[in-house]
């Protein structure tokens, strides 16, 4: 049975705040830096794990109006929170057989390969009108967008501008993290390339990373992601982006033990001395990386603390020896990520990305938001 919402916090091993604010913050300050005249959002995978149905409302609120999407599904279930004068659309395009869905509930796809371009116009002529789209190039990923040869036919084909009005061109950039990637100027030419053969269509190129790169990579229309959700997107921080989540894990228990004394699976921690250890209630079906084990850390009354042996599916466990007795209580939260503890810090431990650490945020946590949703509505109506 469902649990009231006033109880969610007490019976959850862990709680993650979303900083609204933050993310709006972040929009705002990342459609500066990237000089686009129009910044939309990326709020796929459930706006990085953060809840895109918090997200979505709060950057309609402050103005945005366009945003997307991986897949097809996760557009028709934002639809009801897209402004009247905004749009979605799909990064990976349609599976075939998807057209008529997308098409009558008014999602505009990212056509990626011919197949899908033809497909589109093909369901534009069945339904008797035009149907916008995105187009993509492949300007050097080798993910996903047409080359040069496709992109000629396409600007050549009257028949397919006039059945798929294209709202943009795109591409998507490999290295932006790193600035000084020679990569990111071969692709912005190969980019330019294609997208002169469609003249008077805007062109949108800059991911968050693109997006600090600024200039000529900002093109009409920024989409950054990452950034969005307070996380770094290029190996030259930005101090403007805003932290947006904090993670807290509960103890459950908390015991001492002699020394030569193991914890966890395998034993792999030992204690060098007498020893106090907590156990947290996360564990990696938390989405709390189970490669941590042994890397990463907590942080509670000034001190960080060790995580000490493997990280189980429910728990993990911490030394708090370093920490007065008494210091700690069963039911206690400590910090996981938050001021002491960043994402990228976090994810070098665990020897992954920012972007796994949010999209890993587990349904078992206790989720905080603000500003509350209601006010985000009220604002966005007044």
């Amino acid at each position: 049975m469902r649990q009231p919402p006033e109880l969610a916090t007490e019976l959850a091993g862990a709680i993650v705040t979303i900083d609204l604010d933050a993310v709006v913050a972040n929009w705002r300050h990342i459609g500066r830096r990237s000089g686009a005249d129009e910044t939309a959002a990326v709020v796929k995978a459930d706006a990085y794990g953060l809840g895109a149905r918090q997200v979505v409302p709060a950057l309609a609120a402050a103005g945005c109006k366009s945003f997307f999407v991986a897949h097809l599904a996760e557009a028709l279930d934002l639809l009801d929170l897209i402004p009247s004068d905004g749009r979605i659309a799909v990064l990976n395009g349609l599976t075939p057989g998807a057209e008529t869905v997308c098409a009558q509930a008014g999602v505009v796809p990212v056509l990626n390969s011919m197949g899908q371009a033809r497909r589109w116009q093909a369901c534009a002529r069945t339904l008797g009108r035009p149907l916008p789209a995105l187009l993509q190039f492949d300007s050097g990923m080798s993910r996903l967008g047409i080359g040069p040869q496709e992109a000629r036919e396409l600007a050549q084909d009257d028949a397919f501008r006039a059945a798929v009005p294209l709202r943009a061109v795109m591409s998507h950039l490999a290295c932006a993290d790193d600035p000084q990637d020679p990569a990111n100027g071969q692709q912005l030419v190969a980019f330019r390339a294609m997208a002169d053969l469609f003249p008077g269509v805007a062109r949108s190129f800059a991911n968050s990373g693109g997006c600090l790169m600024g200039g000529e990579y900002g093109a009409d229309i920024a989409r950054p992601g990452l950034a969005l959700y307070g996380a770094q997107p290029a190996n030259a921080p930005d101090p403007a982006i805003r932290p947006v989540v904090t993670l807290e894990a509960r103890i459950m228990q908390i015991r001492e033990v002699p020394a030569g004394a193991g914890a966890g699976y395998g034993l792999t921690w030992h204690a060098a001395a007498p020893a106090r250890l907590a156990t947290l209630g996360i564990g990696y079906a938390d989405g709390w990386l189970r490669s941590l084990s042994g890397q990463g850390s907590a942080y509670a009354k000034g001190h960080k603390l060790p995580f000490a042996g493997r990280i189980s599916m429910d728990s993990t466990i911490i030394d708090i020896t370093s920490l007065p007795q008494g210091a700690l209580a069963e039911g206690d939260l400590v910090e996981l990520i938050g001021p002491h503890r960043a994402i990228e810090q976090v994810a070098e431990e665990a020897g992954t990305i920012a972007y796994e650490i949010l999209t890993s945020l587990g349904a078992r946590y206790a989720r905080h938001y603000f500003p509350h949703q209601a006010q985000i509505r009220a604002e966005a109506a007044a």
